[in-house]
């Protein structure tokens, strides 16, 4: 226990915002279950110069700090280790929305916003923020940016990346960056934004951001179809690629088995048709409900004279499409239901998802007998969640314990092979980190290792999360 620096901490920031102790569970455990650490303490600072004072501390101290937006992360990046040393930053009272620009498209918010909270500002000017994750209840603008978070509408609007023009931060030397910009062109030297954004806490603190609007389509439509094959799944997107061009905000996939865990855990969800090996969720964005029907239902007529669909259905009213969009966003919280996983965050040009899969069913038959692949994800962006659930009647823990490691190198062995990568969207964190500097150019890690040298020269900015430890 570092009494001086809890005393000053207290001194800062009040006795109710320094947690010390038992009961800190919610900030040491990441939401899978799957890292569980052991905090320091716990402080939750009101405004930016509070930050900035925290680290100034902690950098006199030599405390490290593991910055903490809404602990949704999937990669064990926002939990402290266990060695009871590293002192949480949690972001959480930083909620403010600062400035809304709506001539301008731009948003201004505090990292802790929460992206729900974006999204119905956003909504009230009648704009759209178009970030859309599972998790956005809960998940903050913070760790939305750091982890630089993909989501089903990647296709349409890009990565967090994209969506951002201007970042405060707060440096491991506890100064601060002012890069608040709306601007869409602005090239007077290097990209700070970009060096920061995807970092993951680990080059400097995200305190706020300066985000992109849109207008609100007027209206959205939602189809499901169902694929007999996965070439059918690519000929189904280059089709509505083709009859709607950036219209086109999603297309979501999911394999038959992961619709039948939804089935399984959330048997009140209702399926529109019988099983079928592939089923498809498209989203498309219209000037007007009555003018986009008409096409949407035509091109799903010509995919069906095609071969690309056995069947289809286009949501009705608002409340349908929340009921399809469901069934997609059901998958992983009935995989969490049936126990741990081996989950994997892989990117592939589209054009090689067929032969990847191939690939990996053979591959999998031979060295796991019995291992069930729950596969769904973003195939509009090339953004696969190719997840590994344990054989009938094998504990979780064991088929994690037993076969997490050759598995891993399965999956990104051919996903490298295939012109991909094994990390698209979810980050590196602790859970991939030694992954990123074995698969990672010497090159490229060296550059990486200088620049966390120069920006954090103490290493206190969340420790072995990116890179390991030297």
């Amino acid at each position: 226990m570092n009494a001086p620096l809890l005393a000053a901490l207290r001194g800062l920031l009040g006795e109710a915002h320094v947690l010390a102790g038992d009961g800190l569970q919610a900030y040491e455990t990441d939401w899978r279950g799957r890292y569980r650490g052991r905090a320091l303490a716990v402080v939750r600072p009101a405004d930016t110069a509070q930050v900035a004072a925290v680290v100034r501390l902690c950098a006199a101290h030599a405390v490290p700090i593991v910055p903490q937006g809404g602990n949704t992360g999937l990669v064990g990046g926002g939990v402290p280790d266990a060695s009871g040393t590293q002192l949480v930053l949690s972001l959480s009272r930083m909620r403010r929305i600062r400035a809304l620009d709506a001539d301008n498209l731009t948003v201004t918010v505090e990292a802790g916003c929460v992206l729900q909270a974006l999204q119905d500002a956003a909504a009230a000017h009648g704009l759209l923020f178009p970030l859309r994750l599972g998790s956005e209840g809960s998940c903050t603008i913070g760790g939305n940016l750091a982890s630089n978070a993909g989501g089903t509408q990647v296709l349409r609007y890009g990565n967090a990346r994209e969506l951002c023009l201007g970042l405060e931060v707060v440096t491991a030397a506890g100064e601060v960056w002012e890069g608040l910009s709306g601007l869409r062109k602005d090239n007077t030297g290097y990209d700070l934004r970009d060096l920061f954004v995807g970092s993951e806490g680990t080059l400097g603190i995200i305190t706020a951001a300066t985000l992109k609007l849109y207008p609100r389509p007027a209206a959205t439509l939602v189809a499901l179809a169902a694929c007999a094959d996965i070439e059918a799944v690519i000929g189904l997107l280059r089709l509505a690629r083709a009859r709607f061009d950036a219209a086109l905000t999603g297309f979501e996939i999911v394999e038959r088995f992961a619709l039948q865990r939804v089935a399984r855990h959330f048997p009140q969800l209702r399926q529109p048709f019988p099983e079928a090996p592939w089923t498809v969720l498209l989203e498309l964005a219209a000037g007007s409900e009555e003018d986009a029907r008409r096409p949407l239902d035509a091109m799903l007529g010509e995919a069906a004279s095609r071969a690309l669909a056995s069947d289809a259905t286009i949501a009705a009213n608002s409340a349908q499409a929340r009921e399809l969009w469901q069934l997609r966003e059901a998958v992983p919280l009935a995989q969490a239901r049936d126990g741990l996983n081996i989950k994997h965050d892989i990117g592939l040009p589209v054009s090689a998802v067929p032969a990847f899969l191939r690939e990996m069913d053979a591959t999998l038959a031979a060295a796991v007998p019995g291992v069930r692949p729950v596969v769904f994800g973003h195939l509009g962006d090339g953004n696969l969640h190719y997840n590994l659930q344990a054989p009938e009647r094998m504990p979780a823990e064991a088929f994690l314990r037993r076969h997490e490691a050759g598995l891993n190198r399965c999956v990104h062995d051919a996903a490298l092979a295939h012109g991909g990568t094994f990390s698209a969207e979810h980050g590196i964190g602790a859970l991939k980190a030694d992954e990123l500097a074995a698969r990672k150019s010497p090159v490229a890690l060296a550059m990486m290792r200088a620049i966390k040298r120069a920006l954090d020269p103490q290493g206190l900015l969340n420790p072995g999360r990116v890179l390991p430890h030297d």
